[in-house]
């Protein structure tokens, strides 16, 4: 039997540490550790993939919390059987005791995690809605205070007027335009139908 350990950020900006720093605990070897800087809406996750073809039966596999493995109600319910049922192995959630494999094996045990699992899943999945519906919010709200998103726009250089006259006689073609402002052609073009 071999410990493995789950770990989940959303985004590659976000820090994992809490999560490790708990399978540390747990004398986990940082090799059986897996980490994936991905959303929890689906288990198309490289890191997550590797470990389920590494588990065996009898393992035991740690996760901080239900939201770390994953925030879609079905997919949770249906990556806990195919873990625990399918393959053979334990899951033991960390800030959630009930959600331990190992405990409570009887008839009462089972029907208690399962509860637990679907409530827990549920409120995952709501969390995600709730994200999202606040950040498209924060999105239209920002955007109605006349926030710009995304890049500014690349201001031609001096030299575009001379360029852009050249251009528009034929003396140049679209490419070298471009290549000699160090722009692609697509930029030059939009400047040019600015009115620049």
């Amino acid at each position: 039997m071999a410990t493995y350990g789950y770990v989940r950020v959303s985004s590659a900006d976000q820090n994992e540490d809490r999560q490790i720093i708990a399978m540390n605990e747990l004398n986990i070897p940082p090799e059986r550790i897996f980490t994936d800087k991905l959303s929890g809406n689906d288990f198309d996750r490289p890191a997550y993939k590797s470990l389920v073809k590494r588990l065996k039966p009898g393992d035991l596999l740690y996760i901080l919390s239900i939201d770390r493995l994953g925030r879609n109600y079905d997919e949770i319910q249906n990556q806990w059987r195919l873990l625990t049922k399918d393959k053979g192995v334990d899951i033991a959630v960390i800030d959630m005791p009930l959600l331990d494999t190992r405990i409570n094996k009887d008839l009462m045990g089972t029907f208690i995690s399962d509860l637990v699992l679907q409530i827990l899943s549920f409120v995952a999945h709501t969390e995600r809605d709730h994200i999202k519906k606040r950040q498209a919010e924060g999105i239209a709200a920002a955007k109605a205070k006349g926030v710009k998103f995304g890049r500014p726009p690349k201001l031609p250089p001096l030299e575009f007027a001379e360029v852009r006259d050249l251009y528009r006689v034929g003396g140049i073609s679209l490419n070298k335009a471009g290549e000699r402002l160090g722009v692609s052609k697509n930029t030059f073009k939009a400047w040019v139908a600015c009115g620049q």
